[in-house]
């Protein structure tokens, strides 16, 4: 039986397509860590954690990491912990990370991301094999809309409907007038045809200003309402008391997280990350218990490279409860690009060959592993040096 042999890390910086943020977001999305496993036979995998010291959880409650904090954990800590664990042991992976240290879960994704591929190259088997099967074939894609003027918005929007992109994303929660303006003018550039919803990242200060700053912007039939404030009473709240669905995003990182959020009632939507509950392995467990207790899912992320949004588009592929399209870019090296922006955020990627969009989503990659090999000259490329 094979065991995984060796754990590096290294550090990329990405270019952008253009700037990309969100309300609470301080620093540059893209520079993110690689986590490169070996196992006993010399076969790599390759994880990612999109780790930003701005996103944690309500109150305190989760911590922000910050890349060097994730590759100060996973040298220190994981990687001797998970040296000599056989491949396809999940459970083992996870029992000996959290003993040697608690918390940092997108550290520990990025470990078992890199597991997991390794894990179906030796079995040569895709990811979403090893997770159960593939319930869909394709994952419909969500464009993101972040921070932008309106007149910038009205150009990409017009580029996505052209594109095939079905359901657009508008973040919200700086300001309410800056932000029904942005929804009205999304609206009357996408036409009837495209859904769209909203994310606020907990930008609203109360969830009064919140339903007051929604009610204006139904009347563009929003898909659903994301995190409009901190809390997860307080988007419960939010919810009784506007027409659309709210989602919880930050509020929801576990399944204890999401059985909380059903017992409070209100909440309609859970968004599942692969990195937030700590990986693969948890995300399923919290996709399990919101299709036990009837809430929907979409996977969402923090706009990762090639390599993190494969584990994304994997979990899309293989968890029942996601039946919502998914905030996750369309992975694309630039030798592949052709001006298009749907899905794009980046103008490079770490991947030998690009994601397949059709008709608005990601075909389901069915190579062994995670689906699509990396590009390592491309990795060296854009790989920050200490």
């Amino acid at each position: 039986m094979p065991t995984i042999k060796s754990v590096e890390t290294l550090i990329v910086q990405l270019p952008t397509r253009r700037e990309h943020k969100w309300a609470g977001l301080t620093e540059v999305i893209g520079r993110y860590v690689m986590v490169k496993i070996t196992d006993s036979d010399g076969r790599v995998g390759w994880g990612e954690a999109p780790a930003l010291k701005d996103w944690g959880g309500e109150f305190g409650r989760y911590f922000g990491e910050s890349a060097m904090i994730v590759r100060s954990v996973i040298d220190t800590y994981l990687a001797p912990a998970v040296i000599g664990v056989e491949l396809g042991n999940f459970a083992e992976l996870h029992a000996r990370m959290d003993a040697i240290i608690r918390g940092y879960p997108y550290a520990k994704a990025a470990v078992e991301f890199a597991a997991y591929d390794v894990t179906g190259r030796w079995l040569n088997v895709p990811v979403h094999t090893l997770l159960g099967g593939k319930a869909r074939d394709r994952v419909p894609v969500t464009h993101s809309i972040g921070l932008i003027s309106i007149e910038e918005a009205r150009g990409e929007v017009a580029k996505l409907v052209d594109e095939g992109i079905k359901t657009i994303k508008v973040k919200i929660g700086v300001d309410p007038a800056r932000d029904v303006a942005m929804v009205d003018a999304v609206r009357e550039v996408a036409g009837d045809a495209v859904e769209i919803c909203v994310d606020a990242n907990e930008g609203y200060r109360m969830p009064g200003e919140a339903v007051q700053t929604v009610r204006l912007m139904e009347k563009n039939r929003l898909k659903y309402v994301e995190q409009p404030v901190m809390g997860i009473e307080r988007i419960a709240e939010v919810g009784r008391r506007i027409d659309a669905p709210v989602m919880a995003d930050e509020s929801a990182w576990n399944a204890h997280d999401a059985i909380q959020i059903i017992q409070h009632g209100g909440i309609q939507i859970i968004s599942i990350y692969t990195t937030k509950a700590g990986g693969l392995y948890k995300a399923m467990e919290v996709g399990a218990v919101c299709r036990a207790a009837g809430i929907i899912c979409n996977v969402n992320g923090s706009i990762e490279t090639g390599i993190g949004n494969l584990a994304n588009v994997q979990l899309a592929a293989a968890c029942p409860a996601v039946t919502l399209s998914c905030v996750i870019p369309v992975s694309t090296p630039a030798e592949a690009q052709n001006g298009q922006v749907g899905g794009i955020y980046y103008k490079d990627d770490l991947l030998v060959a690009p994601m397949q969009l059709s008709d608005g989503a990601i075909v389901i990659p069915d190579g062994p592993g995670m689906g699509i090999d990396v590009d390592e000259a491309k990795v060296e490329k854009y790989r920050l040096r200490d």
